[in-house]
């Protein structure tokens, strides 16, 4: 076939009307699972409601109570802590040093001390 040929053909069936693609909108599959989706996405609806609303309403008191205790927790905490020092002259006992206690293979990078010390919690390695 030449050149001229072939395209003058495949103008030709290009050009030729097309039979029109109709959806099936009568179709009981599709209106089932079309009836599917809506029930579905209604669920979800309803789920998202109902997790919202023990969000509100039982997660965040419940945190609120949390937060509570663990303040009272600590300030009793602290409270004994300063009456422990009211006894022994201002100043926390010294506390025993026991062999198994702060056993080190090899020093740290930084110091004697954790990496995470804290002077008011920690005893101090290197005094």
């Amino acid at each position: 076939m030449s050149f001229a040929l072939r395209n003058s053909l495949r103008t030709a069936v290009r050009a030729a009307p097309r039979r029109a693609r109709g959806l099936a909108t009568e179709s009981p599959a599709l209106q089932a699972y079309q009836a599917e989706e809506k029930a579905l996405a209604h669920h979800a609806a309803e789920t998202t409601e109902l997790w919202r609303k023990i969000s509100y309403y039982a997660c965040i008191p419940g945190i609120a109570v949390c937060v509570a205790w663990v303040y009272n927790t600590e300030v009793a905490h602290a409270e004994h802590i300063e009456h422990i020092k009211h006894e022994n002259g201002g100043e926390l006992p010294e506390t025993p040093a026991y062999d198994y206690l702060n056993r080190r293979g090899k020093p740290f990078p930084w110091g004697n001390n954790s990496l995470f010390f804290n002077p008011h919690t920690n005893k101090d390695m290197d005094a």
